[in-house]
């Protein structure tokens, strides 16, 4: 299972919220390249990058960011947040994004969403499936969908996605454990999918536990940022898993 630390961008700030709440921003480093730096000097390889304005705008904003981290780490970085575009797409990867994450337009613009599926593959796009009470959240999570997080994936999964980026937003910033049981449920209907497990994850006994539902990585944020899970922490986790 790969671990997957999360550098949150508002501002070119390396943030977090609670529960997407834009009001509830806490700025953990004014220089998220440094932060993406120390990831990789302790053994991490891959990054979430979450373009916060981007979401909030409907657009790509901080492509510079992803462009510095990019270019001065050999980090392997998946980048989200307002891509809704063709060209944001291609700013995206010209950027330095090894994969992007798109949640909203797959709800909005599904035609547009399969058509980059198509182009860049599946292993270049990653789908966001962001869950509130049971239904896709869209929109940096301030809006609630009709549609349903399976129905939501089936569709998908038909048309070739391979890797599912889940988050439960009731879980999100409150280091309070993660969605366990829904992942277990994603896993036993859709035991192909490469699904990376977001939000809540609160110390190293929740990681052994998405290890054994076998999911395929977990993101890791403000756990990370509060010091309830250790680098050194994780460093013991990825090499028990390698040396297994």
């Amino acid at each position: 299972m790969k671990i997957i630390p999360a550098i949150d961008i508002i501002d070119g700030k390396c943030v977090r919220l609670t529960q997407g709440d834009y009001t509830q921003i806490k700025v953990y480093s004014d220089n998220p390249i440094e932060v993406a730096k120390r990831f990789e000097a302790e053994g991490i390889t891959n990054l979430h990058l979450v373009d916060l304005d981007g979401a909030k705008a409907s657009r790509i904003i901080n492509y510079k960011t992803l462009d510095k981290i990019a270019s001065q780490t050999s980090l392997k970085i998946d980048f989200g947040g307002g891509l809704k575009s063709s060209e944001d797409l291609k700013i995206a990867f010209d950027s330095g994004a090894n994969q992007i994450t798109g949640g909203t337009i797959a709800i909005k613009n599904p035609e547009l969403f399969l058509t980059w599926l198509q182009i860049y593959g599946s292993e270049k796009i990653i789908l966001g499936a962001d869950v509130k009470n049971g239904n896709i959240a869209t929109n940096g999570w301030k809006k609630e969908s009709d549609t349903e997080l399976f129905d939501f994936l089936e569709v998908y999964i038909k048309g070739g996605i391979e890797y599912v980026i889940c988050t439960d937003i009731s879980k999100d910033g409150l280091l309070q454990g993660s969605a366990v049981d829904l992942y277990e449920k994603i896993k036993n209907k859709f035991p192909n999918i490469k699904l990376i497990a977001s939000g809540g994850v609160v110390n190293i006994k929740e990681l052994e536990k998405l290890k054994e539902l076998n999911v395929y990585g977990a993101i890791i944020g403000k756990a990370l940022y509060e010091g309830k899970i250790s680098m050194k922490d994780l460093s013991h986790f990825s090499l028990e898993n390698h040396a297994e």
